[in-house]
């Protein structure tokens, strides 16, 4: 607005580049939560009962704090069944930032929240962590809090893979032993899961179109209303239409996001991109593809289901077979169209907002993380050792990128709730606005032994491959390191650690105190 401003009073271009503290001071932030809870358990830890209160920090106008807040009550169950329960959403405006979203849009805040109401259970119940956990796990047929149904529910299987394939159980006694020796370093396990789910609570926005040409030489150009920003988006689109066609992935060329071409495109977020533009890019080369099946089955004399493309050839039982650039030039000579547009609309979601009722999401997708923490009880300073992970993917479209998602997701969210810590002075001047005080991970603070596997199931649901999302999900796989400085910290007394987040070297140590003061 600032531009707009100047540029209205001169009469000219006008562009502003603000520098580092400037930008941070006036940038939206996460929505920080307060959450208060009270449960009732059974001797095995099990919820019988819960009420959630969670009070989102909005700053100074509504900006998206309303769906990110909604979300933030969907995910209040995590992987586990609340039959009795009631969430309660405070939005809160305050003289701060107009909050925005981030990675996981509500989700993290919301399943932050359950995963310390089970830590607290298992502490001051005496209980095994994951064995609370497990006694809580939903099981396919149970519904969620908001009314959907759970299908193709992994979290139970990729839970006892995990916990084999990290060795958990030998890894337990030599952490139980270590702070048995150990009077000043202590370390500390934490297990976390993630279920989270994928598509737009906003109904409209779960839709897509694509634009796809194909040339004479073979060559084809698409267009899609997806936004490349780094996570690969365009490479798995362009192995779409490349496995369409069965052509090579050097002929198929993406062109920049442009409303010109696919208009009303929604955001390329809530893990998303793939799932809808992938299926709209599919939609519009399988019409090219069978506009040219037909031509050529009238040719061949064959049914249109017999013109086969496998390995950059176009053909037929007893026909030569020709190469696709041939029969894409052939086409074209016959008057062909060797354009289309392509649709998609998520099927099955319908979401009643006032009510808090329906079916939100088209799918799950799935995650489960074991970490491995020490800390130095005299400075609160600490380090993630290790840390094993199994991600659901479903059919992955390409492992090598779900992968870097997924390393790259895991250490966010640890940032997030360890160094990277907002503070407000008293007047709500913001005073972590630049890198020598708002703490990012760096590289050396990744674990020293970083484990990811995929867990290939494929998608019940009809997605792009029977891939699933990996955009959000693994960011929420970050928890794990906050539940082992808690672990790590249980260990220096009998008293409870009530851990806060972020978990910076301030709280770990203030935490630290409490515990060994009970």
């Amino acid at each position: 607005m600032a531009c707009a401003i100047a540029a209205r009073q001169t009469g000219k271009p006008c562009k502003m580049r603000y520098d580092r503290d400037d930008d941070m001071v006036i940038t939206g932030k996460r929505h920080d939560f307060r959450i208060t809870y009270r449960a009732g358990v059974d001797a095995t830890g099990k919820l019988l009962g819960l009420e959630v209160t969670q009070f989102a920090r909005c700053g100074w106008a509504q900006d998206l704090s309303l769906p990110v807040a909604d979300r933030a009550m969907l995910h209040a169950d995590n992987a586990y069944l609340l039959e009795n329960v009631e969430i309660t959403s405070h939005r809160l405006k305050t003289n701060t930032q107009s909050a925005t979203a981030y990675r996981g849009f509500g989700g993290p805040q919301g399943v932050l929240g359950i995963e310390r109401i089970l830590e607290h259970i298992a502490r001051d119940r005496g209980l095994d962590p994951i064995d609370v956990r497990r006694v809580n796990f939903y099981a396919d047929g149970q519904t969620t809090h908001y009314g959907q149904e759970i299908e193709g529910f992994h979290i139970p299987d990729m839970c006892e893979a995990l916990l084999a394939r990290a060795e958990f159980t030998k890894r337990r006694a030599e952490v139980n032993q270590f702070n048995a020796e150990n009077p000043i370093l202590k370390r500390g396990l934490g297990f976390s899961p993630v279920k989270f789910g994928i598509s737009f609570t906003l109904t409209h926005l779960n839709q897509a179109g694509a634009l796809v040409h194909v040339y004479q030489d073979g060559s084809i150009q698409l267009n899609h209303g997806g936004t490349e920003m780094g996570q690969g988006l365009f490479q798995k689109v362009a192995q779409v239409a490349a496995s369409v066609f069965s052509v090579d992935m050097s002929a198929v060329k993406i062109t920049a996001t442009d409303t010109a071409k696919v208009p009303n495109t929604s955001a390329t977020a809530a893990s998303s991109g793939s799932d809808l533009n992938g299926m709209a890019v599919k939609a519009a080369c399988e019409t090219i593809r069978d506009r040219i099946s037909t031509h050529f089955a009238q040719i061949w004399a064959v049914a249109p289901g017999d013109v086969i493309f496998t390995g950059g050839q176009v053909q037929a039982a007893g026909r030569a077979p020709i190469t696709f650039a041939e029969a894409a030039q052939q086409a074209y000579l016959a008057r062909i169209s060797l354009s289309s547009t392509g649709f998609y609309k998520t099927p099955k979601i319908t979401w009643d907002r006032i009510k808090g009722r329906g079916r939100p999401f088209l799918y799950f997708a799935h995650g489960v993380a074991l970490c491995e923490v020490v800390i130095d009880t005299l400075t609160g300073e600490n380090r993630i050792l290790r840390t094993d992970i199994l991600h659901d993917t479903g059919n992955s479209l390409n492992p090598a990128l779900d992968v870097g998602q997924v390393e790259g997701a895991f250490v966010q969210g640890a940032g997030w709730l360890t160094t990277e810590e907002l503070v407000w002075d008293d007047a709500g001047r913001l005073r972590t606005h630049a890198p020598s005080t708002y703490k990012i991970p760096a590289s050396s603070d990744r674990p020293r032994v970083f484990n990811v596997d995929l867990w290939h199931e494929p998608n019940s649901e009809e997605t792009i491959g029977r891939s699933k999302a990996v955009g959000e999900p693994p960011f929420m796989l970050g928890i794990s390191a906050w539940l082992a400085l808690a672990d790590a910290i249980s260990a220096c007394g009998d008293g409870f650690h009530d851990l806060n987040a972020p978990a910076t070297v301030e709280e770990v140590l203030a935490s630290v105190d409490r515990v060994r003061g009970a």
